[in-house]
């Protein structure tokens, strides 16, 4: 962009003296262009840590959307991917859209229907929502997402939006590209019916469902994981053909995870029981209370549609999550476009581990629970026991193995 077309006025280079370093030194995280794109949108976004739920953010009039909506940026998930909450009118809709960008939308409240199509006179999709639905936008094709009751509805909704618009930063093409995505669009009828097939995520084995449409995330079954916590319950959905990378995991009553560590980008939601979540710079070690490191430890306690960033800090930070409730502790992962195998800046071919499913002393970034500060189990059986539940944690697991 010219000097003129910026409207911004040069300031005249000066080489540093002799014995001198360029540049400030130190400086602020500037704006994006995606942040300055929620700025102009006119409601709140929030920023922090995590939230006990997503009905405390407070809704501002957004007139793009037609709703009432607030941007979500939890720390560590900037430019990474987007989020936000939206809330459809009683009795009324959102308005239009069409974006290049990814759409993955879960529905905290309400009943209603999306219209979804590739081009006007085209085939039309109609499916129908409740609370607890998943379903998924594909890229550039028009929707219209209808609340179908007297009440306003509520969805959370992630985006690919920051990704599109900091490397493009034209916004105007991001929402009036003519190009159709012929290969994320379907006309067969069968486009939005629920798809219950299990089948292994081409890259990790791991349990993978080929679906655009969820009608209840809530109570669905999950096929056994285990790799988090005993009895542990995972799945990974793969929606028209996005590359925004999503799971649903589960930790059964009594259980807690182990803490794994990687990077910032992952969102986790709750939607079933309610629990908490510790992170802390995996700098901290394995042990950050035995080390006298507890005050530096992050905590959130959250309930259905709480949220908590995983990793909050831009390095790899150790996290892990705990059911204190009666009930299983449900989980949304939101990751965008941030396979955790596929942006390892690895070349292709290259050996890798799933080190956050692996043990430390298997290579992997997970702390064996015999290893784990003894804090962590004091504390749970103790906030179990003020309900009135009982850990179901097996003594075994905190033994050290002979071979360890």
């Amino acid at each position: 962009m010219s000097q003129q077309a910026s409207g911004e006025t040069a300031e005249k280079w000066e080489e540093p003296g002799k014995g001198k370093r360029a540049g400030f030194g130190s400086f602020g995280q500037p704006k994006s262009d995606y942040d300055k794109f929620m700025d102009s949108e006119g409601v709140p976004v929030f920023r922090g840590i995590g939230i006990g739920s997503v009905k405390d953010l407070p809704l501002a009039d957004w007139p793009r959307l037609g709703g009432r909506g607030s941007y979500i940026q939890l720390n560590g998930s900037e430019g990474k991917w987007g989020f936000y909450i939206a809330e459809i009118p009683a009795a009324g809709a959102l308005n239009v859209e069409k974006h290049l960008y990814e759409k993955v939308v879960f529905v905290v409240e309400g009943r209603g229907s999306t219209e979804v199509w590739l081009e006007e006179g085209g085939k039309k999709h109609t499916f129908e929502w409740q609370k607890g639905s998943l379903f998924s936008i594909p890229v550039n094709a028009y929707h219209r997402i209808v609340n179908a009751t007297s009440k306003p509805a509520l969805i959370t909704v992630g985006t690919t939006a920051p990704n599109l618009i900091n490397l493009i930063g034209d916004v105007d093409f991001i929402f009036n590209c003519p190009y159709k995505f012929t290969d994320r669009f379907s006309e067969s009828d069968d486009f939005y019916v629920h798809n219950e097939d299990i089948e292994p995520d081409p890259i990790r084995g791991l349990a993978m469902q080929r679906t655009n449409y969820i009608p209840d995330l809530i109570n669905a079954d999950l096929p056994y994981d285990n790799r988090r916590s005993p009895g542990y319950r995972r799945v990974e959905p793969q929606m028209t053909g996005n590359k925004f990378y999503i799971k649903i995991g589960q930790h059964e009553t009594g259980r807690y995870a182990k803490a794994h560590a990687h990077t910032s980008a992952t969102v986790l939601m709750c939607i079933g029981g309610h629990g908490y979540t510790y992170t802390w710079p995996e700098r901290l070690g394995v042990n950050p209370w035995a080390d006298g490191n507890g005050h530096l430890v992050e905590r959130v306690d959250y309930g259905p549609f709480g949220i908590v960033s995983a990793a909050p800090g831009g390095a790899r930070w150790y996290h892990q999550h705990f059911n204190a409730s009666k009930e299983p502790f449900r989980l949304i992962m939101w990751n965008g476009p941030n396979h955790p195998s596929l942006v390892t800046g690895l070349p292709p071919g290259a050996k890798q581990i799933d080190h956050t499913g692996m043990d430390i002393t298997e290579g992997g970034t997970s702390i064996p629970y015999w290893m784990e500060d003894p804090f962590l189990r004091d504390e749970f059986e103790c906030r179990l026991a003020e309900d009135g539940g009982k850990s179901r944690m097996e003594p075994s697991l905190y033994e050290k193995p002979d071979d360890a």
